[in-house]
């Protein structure tokens, strides 16, 4: 087996920049905007405490109900919607002695507002008023664009490759749509805040387990599994407004993961059978069927979320 063929070898190639892809349209944009809009004030209301609840807390003699301008110590649940933006960059794929393909310079789609949705979950600790950490999971979207020509290097069934063509000449299938998820763990510093606005940064590192669903032509069957193709990363800042019992964040985010997964040809099931049956080949050394397939794949997103705020007694008391 080659080297970067297991699994905690990804591919190192260097995206390279081209235009950002455009957008299908204004109309289509203001209705996905005004959706999101509405989800956001829904959940915001959703979130505030009514007058009553505040008079019960202080009557109690408990932790006050805001806690919007004492920023310390408290554990943050949250989801989050955004938009991503793929650097274009290299797909390979190899198969040992019949293909060794490259199409060079791909623009990655994402369709974030498209079933399934772009989404994240995260579970934030701040120790302090300053310093914290995070669990964040990612679930973006992958689409290389079939129809459109690019730059193509190397063979494809032993035959050489053209120096331009379309992937849909070679390719039924090339995407993760189920999708490009990131799993991080994460620090987290919180800069002074401007009233109820709190600034923070930070940065963070994980896995990549995306949902592949890759069907080169010649193959007599698709690859569409979860599977582990490497590690990932990301660096952030965002702008948490902090309400009286909880928050809403935008943040921006830049995250980079490497993809080198097999092209096994089955349909896998659930994620852990799926990760089960991978780790499976790979502890036996077993090579997969229709060989290997990856890119680097480099974005910058857009979120914007909830937070639900837990604070601990002492921290709230006055």
């Amino acid at each position: 087996m080659l080297a970067r063929e297991r699994l905690f070898a990804p591919l190192l190639s260097m995206p390279a920049s081209v235009p950002w892809p455009q957008p299908a349209g204004i109309r289509r944009t203001l209705e996905i905007a005004a959706a999101v809009a509405t989800m956001g004030c829904l959940i915001m209301a959703a979130a505030l405490p009514n007058d009553r609840d505040n008079a019960s807390s202080r009557a109690s003699g408990g932790i006050p109900v805001s806690t919007a301008l004492q920023p310390g110590r408290e554990t943050d649940f949250g989801a989050y919607l955004g938009a991503p933006y793929h650097v274009p960059s290299d797909f390979h794929l190899v198969k040992k002695g019949v293909t060794d393909l490259t199409i060079k310079n791909v623009n990655w789609y994402t369709h974030p507002f498209e079933n399934p949705l772009y989404y994240g979950i995260r579970l934030q600790r701040w120790f302090t008023g300053r310093f914290g950490s995070m669990i964040d999971f990612t679930h973006s979207k992958v689409y290389a664009p079939l129809d459109e020509e690019a730059p193509f290097e190397g063979t494809f069934d032993g035959k050489p490759l053209p120096p331009t063509a379309k992937p849909k000449d070679y390719f039924k299938k090339l995407e993760w749509t189920h999708g490009h998820n990131m799993l991080t763990l994460n620090g987290l510093i919180r800069l002074p805040s401007l009233g109820i606005v709190s600034p923070y940064f930070g940065a963070g590192a994980g896995l990549s387990f995306p949902h592949s669903e890759i069907h080169p032509k010649t193959d007599p069957s698709r690859t569409y599994e979860y599977q582990y193709t490497g590690p990932a990363g990301q660096a952030l800042f965002g702008l948490e407004f902090r309400l009286p019992t909880g928050s809403v964040f935008v943040e921006y985010k830049f995250t980079l993961a490497d993809y080198w997964g097999p092209l096994t040809g089955r349909d896998g099931t659930w994620f852990p059978i799926d990760m089960l049956n991978q780790f499976s080949r790979w502890w036996k050394g077993e090579e997969p069927p229709n060989g290997w397939a990856g890119a680097r794949l480099t974005s910058h997103q857009v979120i914007g979320g909830f937070l639900t705020r837990f604070v601990p007694k002492t921290a709230g008391a006055r």
